[in-house]
């Protein structure tokens, strides 16, 4: 049988493990944190599917070919489309808990940009209940799992993958793992926004990285959906449903401004003009009552109570854009293949063409299940790889290991992490122009020149974060060249890369 290695543990990780396991391969799940600690746990709004009266495979297309803005491939979006009503019904087959209407038919919720309530939803914890059901379910067919695992490099021979090379974060020790083929599932880059994410720390970009220093073609980098509601302060999410039920977004005045259902990128630049001016800007839910909230919202009440000491039931909820999504990142096909042989990409970690310039609200949950199983499927049909010796490539990591641990740093990496977290939001965040864009990169590009005065200080090797944290920093500064740049080339005004100065 085919040996698949997964690296990544969210929704897509785990679709593809459940279909490539399903089709008689011999599968291993890496992931530097846990399983449940996924991305996915934080997608709360719903997952698309026309499954409703009244709507259509057609209109599910034609409206994330129009939030797209002509940059998403037809495609690739109506074979995710097409699959959405039967991911559902494989969903709700496994066990996903989705709330449910009085005649018991799955509940669905509008959500921006789309022409028909199409969001199957699980209250407003649609994300963390299909990750745990498809945790559960992976571990029903006896996946394995390696939890604590870092991804250090790809082992790729002859342009074919054939494993890779991780840090392994209890022990402090360098290991190698071989494959028939390997999937990349280990999402996006939004935490390079640090601060101004509503993303986990672990959004870093390492599979990305990897993927780019073995060969393999990124796309559309530039592309990063602000989610026009997260809390002011701490930007954790406030979901699009709280929206989609009719919630109000008003200003200082108390004036509303935008159609709070348009697509992010128009929500979130109407928004940013409203703070340009001076405002301040909230969600109002008051008006959906208490009875409503703890049953369709319990999550964004709490999150409010818990992250900014203001109770929705009672005042609106200040609010501002995130980074919130990563569209960008390993160019794949409708198979879900990078250029590199038996290299596979899903999720957000890839660049399948169904996003294009703005995501559709809805459409990510739907994206890591329909192509999770589509590179699954397709990885486990892989022919067995010649056996590749790691031992050179071993030799040298460790080498580097060593170095780092012996170096005494001269500046404090954290705080140019958010230096830079900072300069991206200001310059390359909702608006962007060439002035600014240039003066970035050049931040980025000086940076990356002085990389060597960067270092550990916790020099123990067993459970070091500061290790960790080290090596994410590094993936996120080539990661801000790579979107910085991006945006500088990138003339057109277009979704969620908004110039000003064309």
């Amino acid at each position: 049988m085919a040996k698949v290695l997964i690296i990544g543990a969210g929704g897509a990780a785990l679709s593809a493990a459940i279909a490539a396991k399903q089709n008689g391969a011999d599968v291993t799940v890496v992931t530097k944190e846990y399983p449940t600690r996924s991305q996915t746990c934080m997608a709360q709004g719903g997952i698309n599917a026309a499954i409703g009266d009244g709507d259509s495979v057609e209109s599910h297309i034609a409206d994330t070919l129009k939030s797209a803005k002509g940059l998403a491939d037809e495609k690739a979006v109506t074979l995710m489309c097409s699959k959405a009503p039967d991911a559902i019904a494989w969903l709700d087959s496994i066990g996903v808990p989705f709330s449910r209407t009085e005649d018991g038919h799955i509940a669905q919720r509008r959500l921006g940009g789309a022409s028909h309530p199409r969001a199957c939803y699980a209250q407003d914890y649609t994300g963390l209940k299909i990750l745990h059901t498809l945790y559960d379910y992976a571990n029903k067919l006896g996946i394995e799992f390696a939890n604590e695992r870092f991804l250090l490099e790809l082992l790729v021979e002859n342009n074919r993958a054939c494993g890779a090379i991780f840090l392994n974060i209890k022990t402090g020790k360098v290991e190698a793992m071989t494959a028939d083929s390997v999937i990349l599932a280990s999402g996006g880059y939004s935490k390079l926004y640090h601060t101004h994410s509503t993303n986990s720390k672990a959004a870093t970009g390492d599979g990305i990285v990897a993927a780019a220093r073995a060969g393999a073609k990124l796309s559309n980098m530039e592309f990063i959906q602000f989610h026009p509601t997260a809390l002011k302060s701490s930007a954790i999410l406030i979901s699009e449903s709280a929206r989609g039920a009719g919630g109000k977004l008003l200003n200082s005045k108390g004036e509303r401004f935008v159609d709070e259902l348009k697509p992010r990128d128009e929500v979130s630049l109407a928004i940013y003009k409203e703070m340009r001016k001076g405002e301040e800007i909230f969600l109002d839910i008051t008006h959906l009552g208490e009875t409503f909230i703890e049953e369709e919202l319990p999550q964004e009440r709490k999150l409010a109570l818990l992250y900014e000491g203001v109770d929705p039931l009672k005042e609106p909820l200040p609010i501002k854009p995130a980074a919130h999504y990563t569209m960008g990142g390993i160019a794949v096909d409708l198979e879900m293949r990078s250029g590199i042989e038996s290299l596979y990409a899903v999720g957000e970690c890839s660049e399948s063409r169904v996003h294009g310039a703005n995501r559709l609200g809805g459409n990510s949950l739907l994206e890591i299940v329909v192509f999770g199983k589509i590179a699954g499927e397709n990885a486990a049909k892989e022919p067995k790889s010649i056996q590749t010796d790691p031992t050179v490539i071993l030799e040298k990591t460790n080498a580097k290991l060593d170095e780092l641990f012996a170096k005494e740093p001269k500046e404090n990496f954290y705080e140019t992490r958010s230096k830079i977290g900072d300069l991206f939001y200001a310059k390359c965040g909702i608006e962007r122009n060439a002035k600014e864009l240039k003066e970035l990169l050049e931040v980025v590009e000086t940076t990356k020149t002085n990389l060597d005065n960067f270092g550990i200080t916790d020099k123990n090797r067993v459970s070091n974060t500061n290790l960790v944290d080290y090596f994410e920093f590094e993936n996120l500064l080539q990661i801000a060249e790579y979107v910085a740049k991006g945006a500088f080339e990138n003339k057109n005004s277009i979704g969620a890369h908004r110039r000003s100065d064309v």
